[in-house]
């Protein structure tokens, strides 16, 4: 990937949290965390647009709880 690739992570995020960075590249968006970022994940925008959607309405809340 290009060094020039500006990533993007919400304003909820902490400053020294870990965080989903978002990137586009091309014609795929690019997903990785800001404590591994060396780890990218690429996808088109039409197969991140219904997780996004779900994730806006609440569908996976409680997932990472015990």
């Amino acid at each position: 990937m290009s060094s020039t690739i500006t990533w993007q992570k919400s304003s909820f995020s902490e400053a020294e949290g870990q965080c989903l960075e978002l990137a586009r590249h091309k014609s795929h968006l690019l997903i990785r965390e800001s404590d591994t970022p060396h780890a990218i994940l690429a996808t088109a925008p039409a197969r991140l647009a219904p997780f996004l959607a779900a994730v806006k309405t609440g569908r996976f809340d409680g997932l990472g709880q015990d």
